[in-house]
């Protein structure tokens, strides 16, 4: 059945359709803002597999290039692998709907967004989180949501509620929100140096229209929604957890406090092998759960392993809201200890090792000139990056043998989240001329890569002598909540948060915050919490940048060796065709007699690279006597070019020639003009008069009085 709901947002329609197209998916909702048009599906897997423990969702967000009137480039014509948007927006709509599936709903489930028109709303991303959540809603897939999502700039200080592409340019403060009617549970964005109570007003706001998009959607499931599946979980019986109890807490209670990871999560693997065989030797009759026939000994180990998981996050979550205390002994508020150098690497340009207890970063920056520049043909339009970050995870960084493939989602998610958090320190392009890449590989995991990423970038950047605004640093928090009881912490291991409640990441100069990320895996938590969270953030945020200065307080004067140097010059914009020629001819000549490289921009900037500075001068030196113009009262060294009966003919300027009347030859009378020069010759003259014409006068006998020596063109 055609049902179709609208609902008013800043001025313009967000509807929500559903019964025309992909009728064969569980749920399929076109959802539409201005000109941006968003179909999602959802189908789930009617094959369930017993031995998945897992939800196993697949998010995958396609743009497809007709919806904006554009043939794909490239050789096939036709759209390829995914792009890093397309990669970024996928984990961005999978992310707040992840927490939303009740406990033991392990079916296969692919969700499918494609952007069948897009205009200039800048919205394309938002309507796939909203769409996705309501094909899922008006399902029989069973979910918790709905979820809803909305994008808040900031212009000087005024919010706005889904900015178009124009103003998210001009705005300081770039946040995508998701949440459900009760809490927000996802934030992804970026900012220039707001502070934490602006940070605190967007998402306020924020979710008072995302309440407005959850109350869309509830429409539409209460015309078309169909009956949601019942979800039984299995569940462990209480004999056998009560088994799994008596055999391993007192060892794993001594376990979970193992300051050093590979150490700890050995013993407790030890401990759930150990556990394994004891029960099994045991109690060999042991009925699981609710199933009341004898199970198979895969059957028991894999309750007995879903126990042992239960019973460790039990006491994980008891030791830090009773006792205040951490896997690895810290307080709430403690940070592990510190370590910085720079300068590690003798050959590259910048860079750095930062390690914060068992995460360990390499950054490593690389300088380039324009022809290093990224060229990106996205729906927008086309466009270019002179600022790139690169994150690297390899298995070894957490003990692991895995194939080494491209970058998946997670490596390219992560550089995103470091790469928006050093964007706006990076200085622009008129103040330093240069195509910054930087790699971050990471050498050792525990928590947080991301955030080592971005301090350790910071560092790298100092060291190449880049001058950043400010220096940068970043802090992932977690929390932990029972009932009323809540616990903050700060600088999580992975342990905290794989059992903790949220994830969320800030990134930030001494003056506020350059980049923001949360997750929530619980309903959501109250403004007062995320107040005082966004606080103690701050607070380890600041040590964390103290540590780091100690290291290296100011980008180095300097640059390596061995980065290029970039020299700029100003031209007039009517003077650019005679430096290129035609052709290329004079540029490309001056390139291959300095061997520099050139980059002219339709403002008549010139970008000089080498690292040879001498031949940088050379070029420079070149193109200067391309571009100068002649001026009144200056001496020229020119070049006779044609000898005529009233004088001569001579180019002071390479292709500006004036003309020496046989006056202005010599002070004596001069009766040929033969008799003083010859073409070819360089003879010392001064520039006399302009005319309006452009026509020039020069004279010889005027330069003589001041400068009598002369030169003769061998």
């Amino acid at each position: 059945m055609d049902c179709r709901v609208e609902e008013d947002i800043r001025g313009d329609k967000l509807s929500l359709s559903t019964g025309k197209m992909a009728r064969q998916a569980d749920g399929a909702v076109v959802a539409q803002y201005g000109d941006t048009i968003v179909l999602a599906t959802c189908v789930s897997s009617k094959k369930v597999k017993e031995e998945v423990d897992f939800l196993p969702l697949t998010v995958d967000y396609q743009e497809k290039a007709y919806a904006a009137g554009k043939i794909p480039g490239g050789f096939f014509k036709r759209e390829g692998r995914p792009t890093e948007k397309e990669t970024l927006t996928s984990r961005l709509i999978d992310r707040p709907l992840r927490p939303l599936f009740p406990e033991g709903f392990y079916d296969e489930i692919q969700i499918i967004l494609s952007v069948l028109s897009y205009g200039e709303e800048n919205i394309a991303d938002i309507l796939g989180i909203i769409a996705a959540s309501a094909t899922l809603t008006i399902s029989s897939i069973p979910f918790l949501g709905p979820v809803g999502a909305v994008r808040i700039g900031r212009i000087g200080e005024e919010f706005i509620i889904n900015p178009d592409l124009k103003e998210t340019e001009e705005s300081n403060l770039n946040l995508i929100v998701a949440g459900t009617s009760d809490a927000v549970i996802m934030v992804e964005g970026e900012a220039r140096e707001v502070s934490e109570t602006v940070m605190l007003e967007a998402l306020d706001l924020a979710h008072q229209e995302i309440k407005r998009i959850v109350n869309l959607q509830l429409k539409l499931r209460d015309n078309v929604g169909k009956e949601k599946i019942n979800v039984i979980p299995t569940k462990v019986g209480d004999e056998l957890r009560e088994k799994v109890k008596a055999v391993t807490l007192k060892r794993m209670r001594e376990a979970i406090i193992i300051p050093d990871k590979l150490h700890r999560q050995g013993t407790l693997d030890l401990i759930l092998h150990e556990a394994i065989e004891t029960i099994k030797s045991e109690t060999p009759n042991l009925v699981q759960g609710n199933i009341q026939d004898q199970p198979s000994k895969r059957d028991i180990e894999r309750e007995i392993n879903i126990a042992f998981k239960q019973t460790e996050r039990e006491e994980v979550r008891k030791t830090i809201l009773e006792k205040g205390i951490r896997a690895d002994g810290r307080g709430p508020a403690d940070i592990r200890s510190i370590r910085c150098e720079v300068g590690v690497l003798p050959r590259t340009h910048g860079s750095a090792l930062f390690t914060r207890g068992e995460t360990q970063c390499l950054a490593v920056v690389t300088l380039g000139t324009s022809e290093d520049e990224q060229r990106i043909d996205a729906l927008e339009g086309e466009s270019t990056k002179t600022f790139m970050l690169h994150y690297n995870f390899p298995p070894f960084s957490v003990g692991e043998v895995k194939p080494l493939r491209s970058p998946g989602r997670r490596e390219i998610g992560h550089g995103a989240l470091s790469e928006r958090a050093l964007k706006p320190v990076i200085p622009p392009k008129t103040e330093f001329p240069y195509t910054l890449r930087i790699v971050s590989d990471i050498l050792e995991s525990n928590g947080s890569s991301s955030m080592a990423t971005v301090c350790g970038g910071t560092l790298a950047l100092m060291d190449a002598g880049v001058p950043i605004k400010a220096p940068v640093a970043g802090i992932a928090m977690g929390l932990i909540k029972e009932d009323n009881k809540v616990i903050i912490l700060s600088d999580i291991l992975g342990l905290e948060d794989h059992l903790g409640d949220m994830d969320f990441k800030v990134t930030g100069t001494e003056k506020g915050i350059t980049a923001f990320q949360m997750d929530m895996k619980i309903a959501g938590i109250s403004r007062e919490v995320m107040e005082k969270a966004l606080e103690q953030a701050r607070e380890g945020r600041l040590y964390i940048l103290k540590k780091m200065l100690e290291t290296i307080s100011t980008p180095r004067t300097r640059l390596s060796s061995h980065a290029p140097r970039i020299y700029t010059m100003q031209i007039k914009t009517e003077k650019i065709r005679d430096v290129i020629g035609t052709g290329g001819k004079v540029i490309r000549g001056i390139i291959e007699q300095t061997g520099v490289k050139i980059n002219i921009d339709d403002t008549g900037l010139i970008n000089i690279a080498s690292i040879d500075e001498v031949s940088a001068e050379k070029a420079i030196e070149i193109i200067n006597g391309i571009v100068a113009e002649a001026e009144v009262g200056k001496i020229y060294d020119g070049k006779v070019k044609k000898i005529m009966d009233f004088g001569a003919f001579v180019e002071i300027l390479p292709g500006t020639e004036g003309l020496l009347h046989i006056s202005q030859i010599s002070e004596h009378r001069v009766l040929r003009v033969t008799d003083e020069m010859k073409e070819g010759q360089i003879i010392p003259v001064k520039v006399i008069e302009i005319d309006k014409q452009g026509k020039i006068r020069l004279s010889r006998k005027a330069a003589l009085r001041e400068s009598p020596q002369e030169k003769t063109l061998k």
